[in-house]
């Protein structure tokens, strides 16, 4: 058992307590990792905040994260003792109907254990203080050590810089393909990006490196537009500019609306609006951001009859043990901006304040 640091949230609404927490060895088909970065992400903050229909209490968060692999359990094949990798919070176990389809990457072999918190066999191998801590996404990166399944599990190049390619665990790699493979944004097209945190962002470096020709970054906070230019947004515009709703401007700037349109929020308004400002007879919307408990989305039928598509990610399509190291080395040999995303580099003790920092839009 390793006695170490981790970020607990005993309760929802309260901010992270550091405490010291026993992680016990990996079981069979186990690997314990020693998290060397971690990001934070508005994905847990909304589990943070009560509001996640599938949220545990007490429970170690994070799930954007890199580190060592410290020890495996039995059975552990694909990565060793001092390898570098990355956990998933999307698998690839290679052997489920999801996994054999080349349609999807929603692995769904840990599914049911991992929304409950605990690992494959119903156990958590986290404790503190006498309790049992649940964990968070199958990965739990608020923790100097973690342990996944190994089917949870991306080795990646060793001399990648952790402390920027842990960021390929979630936002990136979600925006990124959301825009290259869900949307499959074609060369010349114009493409509309709501909402220019991270995701946002990813999805703007994608719609760019696939070749689109125009590409409108939407978002109230004009303090994002600078970064969204820097990253490939041709302008940028705010849905307060304007008395007309956003997507009857969007239609009028483009000759009739955009080719491809992603929503980056979580906010089902705007995901009608996103769909509404793509072009009827070819538009396509995708829904990057994840709507709150309970929440539906609406628009008119005619929207779709007229030939529009909806379609939805999660992380960007990507098939997580296959890709992630690919995205590593597309990063490593400068075709995908990582290091830009990071604004600011916090000591773990500041977790709360880096949530802070997150949340004010910094």
């Amino acid at each position: 058992v390793i006695k170490c640091k981790a970020a607990v949230a005993w309760e929802a609404g309260k901010p992270l307590s550091i405490e010291e927490v026993e992680v016990a060895p990996p079981k069979a088909h186990e690997v314990r990792i020693k998290i060397v970065a971690t990001a934070v992400c508005h994905t847990d903050a909304y589990t943070l905040s009560g509001a996640d229909p599938e949220g545990c209490f007490p429970v170690i968060l994070g799930h954007e994260g890199a580190g060592i692999v410290e020890s495996v359990g039995e059975g552990v094949t694909k990565v060793k003792k001092g390898d570098t990798v990355i956990p998933l919070y999307i698998p690839q176990c290679g052997e489920c109907k999801f996994c054999k389809n080349p349609k999807t990457n929603l692995c769904q072999k840990i599914r049911i254990t991992q929304g409950k918190g605990v690992m494959p066999d119903g156990t958590s191998r986290f404790t503190c203080k006498g309790k049992q801590i649940y964990h968070f996404m199958g990965t739990s990166t608020f923790s100097e050590y973690t342990v996944v399944a190994d089917i949870s599990v991306a080795k990646i190049d060793a001399a990648a810089p952790l402390d920027k390619v842990c960021l390929l665990g979630c936002g990136i790699s979600t925006g990124y393909g959301a825009a290259v493979n869900t949307a499959k944004v074609e060369p010349g097209s114009t493409c509309a990006v709501f909402g220019l945190g991270g995701v946002g962002l990813a999805v703007i470096m994608g719609c760019k490196i696939a070749g689109a020709s125009r590409i409108i970054g939407i978002d109230i906070n004009k303090d994002k537009y600078a970064k969204a230019k820097e990253f490939g947004a041709t302008e940028c515009i705010s849905p307060q500019d304007s008395k007309k709703p956003i997507q009857e401007v969007l239609v009028e700037m483009t000759d009739g609306g955009v080719d491809y349109s992603f929503e980056c929020i979580g906010n089902v308004g705007v995901m009608r609006a996103a769909l509404e400002a793509c072009h009827k007879g070819w538009g396509v919307s995708v829904i990057v951001g994840v709507a709150a408990a309970g929440q539906e989305i609406s628009t008119r039928p005619f929207q779709l009859v007229t030939g529009r598509t909806w379609k939805g990610t999660a992380f960007g399509g990507w098939k997580s043990v296959d890709n992630v190291p690919k995205l590593v080395a597309e990063y490593m040999s400068k075709k995908i901006k990582v290091d830009e995303f990071v604004t600011h580099t916090l000591p773990f003790d500041k977790i709360n304040e880096a949530f802070e920092l997150m949340h004010s839009g910094k």
